[in-house]
């Protein structure tokens, strides 16, 4: 005997205990019904039990056959999962897929992916929103977004593909004119410029590394709903702001910014791959999961 299960006899089987006849269950599965006889013949000498007792009109399930049924059952399910999920990886993606992403991030960081995006799903329609106000993914019709900072509601599921780190930051000449900050507390005599649309209020948290925290509500003339907005005042040395990792980086690298109090963190939030729902995801909707999984779960903008 085999030692390979008879993957074929269980799942014949299964499909006769369903439909409740040899011939039903050849039917659906366009085979002969010999063939599914045979099959459940082999099944039960294998087995060393018998699965149906057959009259010319009747056909039950003995006590052994109900034992088994749902496992079969369960076995024939899990193969047609397999396999309609092997087609659908087989077959390429189509069709039109809406997805939201922050302005500034969307520009600098998935702008430069669309070309190899459309070379790999040709049949891929990106509806591409961008916008730094966060949208209502289900009442607005959006099958994805990419998210900074902020978890996502609990009615969303979301993919988190990195760190996100958030920076304080001003311009060497801002500092040589205006002494550079020790501790947070300074920062309510600053000038600080903000951002609307900041995930967790407009209060800023810092943690220090021995363990004390401080929140401080930026004082200044400026707040903005896009952070790029930001650059000009703070490069011209007009005051102090806040800036994620994947704008302040360039400018950390090149010294046009200085990071400041470097023994307090702000709070760290992450980069997100948010859907409505994980249950029955359409195939475009997960390849674009994956695909922005690959090209910035380590990000080319990390500092230092």
């Amino acid at each position: 005997m085999s030692k390979l299960p008879d993957f074929e006899g269980l799942a014949m089987f299964a499909k006769v205990a369903e439909e409740g006849s040899f011939a039903a269950a050849a039917r659906v599965m366009g085979v002969s019904v010999p063939t599914v006889s045979r099959a459940v013949a082999r099944l039960e000498e294998r087995l060393g039990g018998r699965l149906f007792n057959r009259t010319s009109r009747q056909l039950a399930l003995t006590e052994f056959g109900q034992s088994m049924a749902a496992k079969a059952a369960d076995i024939y399910r899990q193969a047609e999962e397999v396999e309609s999920e092997a087609h659908e990886l087989s077959v390429q993606p189509r069709g039109q897929v809406r997805l939201a992403i922050p302005m500034s991030f969307g520009l600098r960081w998935v702008a430069p992916l669309i070309p190899e995006l459309i070379r790999q799903f040709p049949e891929l329609n990106v509806d591409l929103h961008l916008s730094d106000a966060s949208v209502d993914l289900i009442a607005e019709g959006f099958d994805a977004a990419l998210r900074i900072a902020a978890l996502p509601d609990s009615s969303l599921v979301a993919r988190r593909l990195c760190p996100v780190t958030q920076y304080l930051v001003a311009s060497p000449a801002y500092l040589a004119q205006h002494g550079t900050p020790q501790h947070p507390r300074e920062l309510s005599s600053r000038q600080c410029f903000s951002y609307a649309y900041r995930a967790r209020s407009q209060v800023w948290r810092f943690s220090h590394s021995s363990g004390s925290q401080e929140d401080i509500v930026p004082n200044g003339p400026l707040r903005v709903t896009n952070s790029d907005a930001l650059l000009p005042p703070l490069l011209e040395g007009l005051g102090i702001a806040e800036l994620p990792e994947f704008i302040a980086a360039e400018y950390l690298r090149d010294g046009r910014l200085v990071h400041l109090l470097d023994e307090w963190s702000m709070t760290q939030g992450g980069l997100y791959f948010v859907t409505p729902t994980a249950r029955s995801r359409p195939l475009k909707v997960r390849v674009l999961s994956d695909f922005f999984a690959r090209h910035l779960a380590d990000p080319a903008w990390r500092w230092p």
